[in-house]
């Protein structure tokens, strides 16, 4: 479990980055954390990962603290970043390094998931272009088996067919004792992997709910006539989409990013969101 209580964050004084956030993230999830560029997503990470440390408040995952760094908690955890700075060596010679600082690593999988990529495992990091850097790096951060994962951005840089690839090998590797937690603008290229939604506006953590609670709270409908009267509404190449109330308890098909668009214009929509048994 990953447990943050009030953490803030601030690179400059009196401009925080984080405010307060409070929130308690389980294993056997996948979850999707958005916000506009600038709000904090990036830094949120790395405060998780031990790369920055709080201001104010605690993390504690399974009762170790990120900014101890110790070796039982860095030995656990692999952030994949958006920027991968990866040392200028054959991947080989990567993998037999750094794949040693994790003792759950399993090298037939990382040349199993270069293979998937279509990455010669023979080459050099520096040869590389940087979507396929993007694919080592993945590679080779499934590969720890890590029980926590962080992603930021994973999708940026990545082809079609790798994307397809990606979602497919993601969706393998969750378990129940381990989390991941995606930071991406490509809500797309992941929406269907994504089962807890976490949303920073204005540096706090707005909305902090499971897919399934926003599914019983909202309806999506691409019907004409529940546009007027509709809670945001948006115009489509396939028409318009609007969201309402789902006060009849209707399925529909989620859609994370047209969601997070109606979010975005009005944040307040937290507040419609039913309480869960967890919350009564």
């Amino acid at each position: 479990m990953i447990n943050l209580k009030n953490v803030c964050y601030h690179y400059r004084k009196g401009v925080p980055i984080l405010e307060n956030i409070t929130t308690q993230l389980q294993p056997g999830h996948i979850y999707g954390l958005l916000g506009l560029n600038g709000v904090g997503k990036t830094t949120l990470l790395k405060n998780i990962g031990g790369l920055l440390f709080p201001r104010k408040g605690t993390i504690e995952i399974d009762r170790l603290q990120p900014k101890q760094r110790e070796v039982e908690f860095l030995s656990d955890i692999y952030f994949v970043t958006d920027q991968a700075e990866l040392p200028d060596w054959k991947i080989r010679q990567f993998q037999e390094v750094y794949g040693a600082l994790y003792p759950k690593f399993d090298a037939q999988y990382f040349d199993s998931l270069l293979e998937t990529f279509q990455i010669d495992v023979r080459k050099n990091i520096k040869s590389l272009s940087f979507g396929q850097v993007k694919k080592v790096n993945i590679a080779f951060g499934l590969a720890t088996n890590a029980n926590i994962i962080l992603m930021d951005e994973p999708t940026n840089g990545l082809d079609i067919p790798s994307k397809t690839q990606f979602r497919k090998i993601i969706a393998k590797y969750v378990t129940d004792e381990r989390i991941l937690i995606i930071s991406t603008h490509q809500i797309r290229d992941i929406h269907h992997l994504i089962d807890h939604l976490l949303v920073l506006n204005h540096s706090k953590l707005i909305l902090d709910q499971s897919i399934n609670a926003l599914q019983d709270s909202f309806y999506i409908s691409n019907n004409p006539s529940d546009a007027e009267g509709a809670i945001y509404s948006e115009k489509s190449m396939h028409g318009t989409l609007s969201l309402i109330d789902n006060l009849r308890n209707e399925e529909s098909q989620f859609d994370i990013e047209f969601f997070f668009n109606a979010l975005s214009a009005d944040p307040s929509l937290v507040n419609r969101v039913k309480p869960t048994k967890a919350n009564l």
